[in-house]
């Protein structure tokens, strides 16, 4: 049972094949997939085999046949005169370039290295390709992105991923191999991008440049150009290292900038590295015709002046004039040194026909000190001097020398040296170095040590008038510490150290004396300072006596003033009070004296009345005794001279007859003479 429904199986199972079989045998029925194609071989033919040379047929001969089949049913191929080859479709990532080899077509000529562009629909036309000319070989023509219908027994498609090809033998496919490799080393199936960071440092790096010594000159990976090789086309003219640029067109709009191969070459193009350089943009080059090296741009930057150096163009004449013989300057274009610099910026300049040599223009230091080195590295290869003194002293003397390069004369400068580094090297060092070793023979260490000054002044201005024959400004010249060589100082002491010592000690001591001197005149200025304070001090006392003095001198003058009104006030009142009293005296007087006179004349009357002096004076007794208490004989003595109560009456009568007797005299010596009479 089971052996029976295994043949029926086998029987249905084998039937299409069998009839399939027969269709493509007898009717010659093929189906291709759609994402392949049919290349056609044809087994044999009644119009015999292909021409010698030749691998596809044109007019249906045996072989590769030039039409090929796309997807789907075909008729009319049986198996037994066809033989139906089924290849992929050639495909072509986007951005990405794919190259064409053709086994078949003319042979190339001597000068052509590639086969030329034949209007092919992108080598899916392999008819058009062979009857329009087309050539072996590989193909100027490139495959952009997209997917072909490539008869790949004539055209072999390279791509990134993989080779498409037809039937071929061993060798070939090995070929194949090593050009998918070599294209790949040179990062040949990507476009060429020019200022593009990241894009263009990939080929760069590919390539075997680096962007290191650009970003050291202050350029960045994506500030590049593109410098092109081309390997088609005639050969340079005899004389000649850099092709010119084909067609003269400044913008390269004639080829498309070497996208277009055929009309670079109708253009006059030539083959060798290419005078024309790619700036910023993304181009599809084709890597057999031309291979791109990245450099990075020429960057003048501020402080500096490009001066060019031409290695193409026709001979120019020289401007410098027949004064200057270190060679010949020439206009802008011409092969040589331009008699103008560039001035700072970024410049797309091939590097291999013209050369820039920075020179500085503005003040830039040298160093002659071993083991320092500035940032433009001038001076790396330069060191301390080493000089002998007349007192046979051998420092090592480290010097720094400021310069200053006119920019209208750096052409010269570089046109005399070729570059700074060489200026430096063979002109400014030797001169430097004879100069300040016959400056020391001259002078003693300790000059070299105390008049630093005045060396460098004159060393600045005997520098300056020399190297000014060389276009050179001298700034100044400065002289450091004189050091004594390593090499030859034995196990002792370093003498240029004790020297130093001893100038140590001997400004110590100069120190020390002007320091005493100071102490002195401190000490002074303290003494007159004590002083001065004393004086102001005394002089605030003094201020306050002397306040004080006229405080009591105003105070005593108002005193004064005062006593003088009131003395004066006392003695016109004391003046009045005499005035007063002697007019009272003066009155009184002669009141009395009026009275005297009176009782006078009274008694004298009296007495002229009586007739006797005598009785009137025993009258006046007569009286006081009538009228004094006493008694007539005194209970007492009466001593004479004696005073005694007039009121009790004692002493009365002797005063009585004083008076009397005092009256009388008086009466007697102003008593008138006869004639005259007393007036009343």
């Amino acid at each position: 049972m089971i052996p029976d429904i295994l043949f029926w199986t086998g029987i249905t199972v084998a039937t299409p094949l069998v009839l399939w079989f027969l269709l493509s045998l007898v009717v010659g029925i093929r189906y291709i997939p759609h994402s392949r194609v049919g290349i056609i071989e044809k087994l044999w033919s009644s119009r015999g085999s292909l021409v010698e040379g030749r691998i596809l047929a044109l007019k249906g001969e045996a072989g590769y046949q030039a039409r090929i089949l796309r997807g789907g049913l075909h008729f009319g191929y049986p198996c037994w005169m066809f033989s139906i080859h089924k290849v992929p479709l050639v495909t072509i990532s986007e951005g990405r370039i794919g190259y064409a080899y053709a086994r078949d077509g003319s042979p190339l000529p001597p000068e052509q290295t590639l086969g030329r562009t034949v209007a092919c629909n992108s080598f899916q036309d392999a008819a058009a390709f062979l009857n329009d000319g087309g050539q072996r070989g590989r193909q100027r023509g490139i495959l952009r992105e997209g997917t072909y219908a490539v008869n790949t027994a004539l055209f072999i498609v390279i791509t990134e991923q993989m080779v498409y090809t037809g039937p071929v033998t061993k060798d070939e496919a090995a070929q194949l191999r090593t050009w998918q490799a070599e294209l790949g080393s040179v990062a040949g199936f990507a476009p060429v991008k020019v200022g593009a960071s990241s894009a263009s440092r990939a080929i760069s790096v590919a390539q075997g440049n680096d962007d290191t010594n650009a970003m050291e000159n202050g350029l960045t990976p994506s500030d590049n150009l593109g410098v092109l090789t081309v390997h088609d086309g005639p050969t340079l003219q005899p004389g000649e290292f850099i092709a010119p640029q084909a067609g003269g067109d400044e913008h390269g709009a004639g080829h498309n900038y070497f996208q277009d191969p055929e009309q670079f070459l109708t253009l006059g193009g030539r083959r060798g590295r290419q005078l024309q350089v790619l700036t910023d943009g993304t181009y599809f080059i084709n890597r057999w015709f031309a291979t791109v090296e990245l450099r990075p741009k020429t960057l003048i930057p501020i402080g500096y002046v490009g001066v060019v150096i031409s290695y193409y163009g026709q001979n120019g004449e020289d401007v410098t004039g027949a004064g200057f013989r270190y060679g010949e300057q020439v206009s802008r274009g011409q092969r040589g040194v331009w008699k103008q610099a560039l001035t700072p910026g970024k410049y797309a300049l091939n590097p291999y026909a013209l050369k820039v040599e920075l020179v500085p223009t503005v003040n830039f230091v040298l160093r002659w000190i071993s083991g320092q080195t500035e940032s433009h590295r001038y001076d790396e290869s330069l060191a301390s001097i080493p000089i002998i003194t007349a007192d046979a002293y051998e420092p090592l003397l480290p010097l720094s020398l400021v310069l200053h390069i006119d920019y209208e004369k750096a052409p010269r400068v570089v046109q005399r040296f070729g570059d700074v580094k060489r200026l430096i090297s063979q002109t400014l060092d030797p001169i430097l170095t004879a100069y300040f070793r016959d400056v020391a023979q001259s002078s003693h260490m300790l000059e070299l040590l105390t008049h630093r000054e005045d060396i460098q002044k004159r060393a600045t201005e005997e520098l300056g008038r020399r190297f000014s024959e060389y276009d050179i400004n001298c700034v100044a010249v400065l002289i450091g510490r004189p050091e004594s060589d390593a090499r030859k100082l034995s196990h002792g002491e370093d003498p240029i150290e004790a020297l130093f010592d001893q100038l140590r000690m001997r400004r110590l001591a100069d120190e020390q004396r002007e320091t005493f001197a100071k102490q002195q005149e401190a000490a002074v200025r303290l003494k007159e300072l004590n002083h001065a304070q004393a004086e102001a001090e005394r002089q605030t006392h003094l201020t306050a006596t002397k306040v004080e003095i006229e405080i009591a001198s105003n105070r005593g003058a108002a005193q004064l003033a005062e006593a003088q009104n009131m003395a004066k006030r006392e003695v016109t009142l004391a003046e009045g009070q005499g005035r007063a009293a002697r007019l009272l005296g003066e009155g009184e007087a002669s009141r009395i004296a009026q009275i005297g006179e009176a009782e006078a004349r009274v008694s004298q009357q009296k007495v002229e009345a009586l007739g006797d002096p005598r009785l009137y004076a025993l009258n006046q007794i007569t009286d006081k005794l009538a009228q004094s208490q006493q008694p007539l004989v005194p209970e007492r003595l009466i001593v004479l001279g004696g005073g005694g109560d007039s009121n009790n009456g004692q002493g009365g009568l002797f005063q009585a007859i004083m008076q009397v007797l005092t009256t009388w005299q008086v009466v007697q010596e102003e008593k008138p003479e006869p004639e005259k009479k007393i007036a009343a």
